[in-house]
């Protein structure tokens, strides 16, 4: 502990973006928080996401900006919505002129570990413990009681769960909660740039939609891969698992009929993984005396917005300035947290959820109602709720001043 370092004992479960986001900025508001991470190494599971300016914005105030875009790649053009059988394009946004013009920072695409590792650059060395698996929590004393896989405890006054859709923490707090199969798997994949068409390989987030299925992809890790994630009927597939394998062909079966250019680079994706959407209501409440939920394990939500990491960035922010705000009465500070954060979150569920019906349409006269109606519309204003999200505003929802 640092002498500029005070106030509660912090744990925080789970060293992914969410864990390791809510520890830098703890570490930036002069407060201790400790890493419980079950991995030997961080960083290695996962492939690509975007970076939308919401999240930017955050890590820019963490320092972590300048070293992601080392690794990152800058967006040109975002919401390039295809149809699926010709490629024609439907409609296209000018990220590089509008999104810095709107929100005061670009969008841009990285890979899960580059995320990872930017953020654990603003975390110190002592505060992030690997190789420890939360398999209890104790909430009944004065204190929380955590117990590990090893047989290791630890006690704090805070309890942070970024331990994802399987939280430990809020089966202990709130029980199993239930989830809904989808009917949608999820595929992934990074394809080397030497292996991909040159359509795939622009600064270009591009959606190719049709029946019953939809694949997103862009180029991530300075360029080096590009980043493959689809979505199609699950069948007998009800594996909610970041470790879950499929074989190219299983693949290649879903997108047979699509544009043979997508054909193409769905074949060069090597071994990909495949996990089933499982559907959950966003939950009444996160907080429980000293503990507290973040992230997925708050509010896991289809990735259609390409939201998810953005969200635990922010909820990892507003916590951190809550806990500083209320260092003295932490239970509240929690309580004021979830209070800022639950509707905004809550609001994100409900629209991702409602996404894979409109990018999932048959041919037919409401699938070409849609397409003209995205020939016109434009994501990044219809989205500025998203991006202009400022946690330190007094309008939580105004665009921020640059």
């Amino acid at each position: 502990m640092t002498a500029h370092e005070t106030g509660p004992r912090t744990a925080i479960l789970g060293g992914g973006i969410g864990g390791l986001a809510a520890a830098a900025f703890l570490h930036r508001e002069g407060l201790t928080g400790t890493v419980y991470e079950q991995a030997s190494r961080l960083g290695e599971v996962g492939a690509g996401l975007v970076v939308a300016p919401n999240a930017a914005r955050q890590l820019r105030r963490l320092g972590a900006l300048d070293e992601l875009r080392e690794r990152a790649v800058r967006l040109d053009i975002g919401w390039e919505f295809r149809r699926w059988q010709d490629g024609t394009v439907l409609s296209a946004e000018d990220l590089a002129a509008d999104c810095e013009r709107l929100y005061g920072e670009h969008t841009y695409t990285a890979h899960r570990a580059d995320l990872v590792a930017a953020l654990r650059s603003r975390v110190p060395a002592r505060a992030v413990v690997l190789g420890h698996k939360c398999v209890r929590v104790d909430t009944r004393g004065e204190s929380l009681r955590l117990e590990f896989a090893h047989g290791a405890v630890a006690e704090a006054d805070i309890v942070i769960g970024a331990d994802g859709v399987h939280s430990v923490l809020r089966g202990a707090l709130f029980g199993t909660s239930p989830a809904t199969f989808s009917g949608l798997c999820a595929f992934r994949a990074l394809v080397p740039a030497d292996q991909a068409p040159d359509f795939a390989r622009r600064p270009a987030q591009t959606l190719w939609i049709g029946p019953g299925r939809h694949l997103v992809h862009y180029p991530v890790s300075g360029g080096r891969f590009v980043n493959l994630v689809a979505f199609a009927p699950a069948g007998d597939h009800t594996v909610e698992s970041w470790t879950a394998t499929a074989t190219v062909g299983e693949f290649l079966a879903e997108f047979a009929q699509w544009d043979s250019r997508l054909v193409d680079l769905v074949r060069a994706s090597g071994r990909p993984g495949r996990w089933a959407l499982l559907d959950r209501e966003p939950l009444p409440r996160w907080t429980v005396g000293g503990a507290t939920l973040l992230g997925d394990a708050a509010h896991p939500m289809f990735p259609f917005f390409a939201q998810g990491a953005a969200q635990a960035i922010e909820d990892a922010a507003v916590l951190a300035r809550c806990l500083a705000d209320g260092v003295g009465d932490p239970a509240a500070a929690l309580r004021r947290y979830e209070e800022l954060r639950l509707p905004r979150t809550a609001r994100l569920q409900q629209v991702s959820h409602g996404r894979s019906h409109i990018n999932h349409l048959a041919d037919g006269p409401e699938q070409r109602e849609r397409d003209v109606r995205y020939a016109h519309d434009d994501p990044l204003i219809a989205n500025g709720w998203i991006y202009g999200y400022d946690p330190d505003a007094r309008d939580a929802e105004a665009v921020p001043s640059r």
